[in-house]
């Protein structure tokens, strides 16, 4: 079918949470706590680490972008749903719409990314402990973060670009409760072959040439552990591997049961949950997971708090 001017359409309807108006008030304070709690703990983190020289190092660096990152990711969505919720008001613009989901995909690729940076990272200060200062200087990191960058906003606006230019002329209600990329595609009546063979290469870009970093990484770090001779030794590295693998468990687990998928076999119950725990629930986690099993993390934090003289366990 040809593609029809689209000046007609002037808005969509986000019907994730509508179906169910006696939940309204819980999903409306739990989802307000666990944004409180996000941008709170992230900026926390953020904070922390540029007051304290000590925590000056790449492993840092990253986990600070990584905080930035969660807390714009967590910013797009939510105050929508939440102003959604409190108004019973489930519209948003057409062009809104786009602009969401363009900002979505370019923080949901870029924590893709940097995963990735922290995993190798990791990598380097365990495997090649000798040669990390050298590897992974200010000027090294400071390329990495601004490629990821500029990837991943590439990456979605070339998808945004393409969506632009579909027809919607069957329901405008969608079943979600943002705009993403399955639950709009679906109530395209245009041709969306292109796109989603694009989509998909995307995904291998962005999903698994990361992904195959990570696990890559990691297991040049376990081969690495099991030749420490000390307990303590192996206990220090998983320690501080822990909770970076702990999040890119959570956060790849729930991406690619969503978009690994064509737009056929999407299940919109499915689509919601797991939205819900990878743009709520893990940026929410993630300054627990960070901070908690981390001493350097929780003395600057303390120090942050004005809690200086106070001893951390």
């Amino acid at each position: 079918m040809g593609i029809r001017n689209l000046t007609t359409i002037s808005d969509f309807l986000l019907l994730g949470f509508s179906e169910h108006p006696e939940q309204q008030a819980l999903l409306f304070r739990l989802f307000l706590g666990m944004y409180l709690v996000t941008v709170f703990g992230n900026l926390l983190i953020i904070l922390a680490i540029g007051s304290d020289t000590h925590l000056h190092t790449p492993m840092y660096f990253f986990l600070a972008n990584l905080s930035f990152i969660d807390t714009c990711f967590t910013c797009t969505i939510v105050p929508k749903v939440l102003v959604n919720i409190q108004t019973q008001h489930y519209t948003i613009s057409y062009t809104g719409c786009l602009m969401q989901m363009y900002f979505f995909m370019a923080f949901a690729l870029l924590d893709d990314f940097l995963l990735a940076v922290m995993a190798y990272d990791r990598y380097v200060a365990i495997c090649l402990p000798l040669h990390y200062t050298t590897i992974m200087r200010p000027q090294c990191c400071l390329l990495l973060v601004a490629t990821s960058w500029l990837c991943s906003h590439f990456l979605a606006f070339s998808l945004i670009l393409l969506m632009s230019r579909f027809s919607f002329c069957a329901s405008h209600s969608i079943s979600h409760f943002f705009c993403d990329l399955l639950p709009l595609l679906k109530l395209a009546c245009s041709d969306t072959h292109i796109f989603q063979v694009m989509m998909f290469i995307e995904a291998a870009l962005s999903g698994v040439v990361p992904l195959t970093c990570v696990l890559t990484s990691y297991v040049h770090i376990i081969h690495t552990i099991f030749r420490v001779p000390s307990a303590r030794g192996k206990q220090k590295v998983f320690s501080t591997c822990g909770p970076h693998l702990t999040v890119v468990t959570l956060f790849y687990g729930t991406v690619f049961l969503i978009y690994f998928q064509p737009s056929s076999s999407y299940s919109s119950n499915t689509g919601i949950v797991a939205s819900v725990i990878y743009t709520m629930v893990t940026p929410m986690l993630n300054p627990f997971i960070y901070s908690l099993r981390n001493k350097d993390m929780k003395r600057a934090l303390w120090r942050l708090l004005g809690c200086g003289k106070c001893s951390t366990p």
